[in-house]
């Protein structure tokens, strides 16, 4: 069964991750990283900014950012190699 978000869903009024690309923590799990600007390694070499929303057995989906805009996205976690969400600094 597929999920699709709701209608007014995050990706759409989320501002863009940071600007920089964060060092690897070793040892960040995703479920420590909902609703955080975090940042993905796979396996295969990609990395990517990711606002993970949902984590369950077997997908993780939440919206992947192109470069430009938010887009749905769900992955299966064995292709992710490391995660870091790093706090985001504010202004206060």
């Amino acid at each position: 069964m597929a999920y699709l978000p709701p209608s007014g869903s995050p990706g759409q009024t989320l501002p863009p991750p940071p600007s920089y690309i964060p060092p690897t923590q070793g040892g960040s799990y995703l479920i420590d990283c909902l609703h955080s600007y975090t940042y993905v390694w796979l396996w295969n070499g990609d990395s990517f900014w990711y606002y993970p929303t949902r984590v369950e057995y077997g997908e993780v989906s939440g919206y992947r950012w192109s470069g430009q805009f938010w887009y749905y996205y769900g992955i299966d976690p064995r292709f992710i190699r490391e995660v870091s969400c790093p706090p985001v600094p504010t202004l206060y």
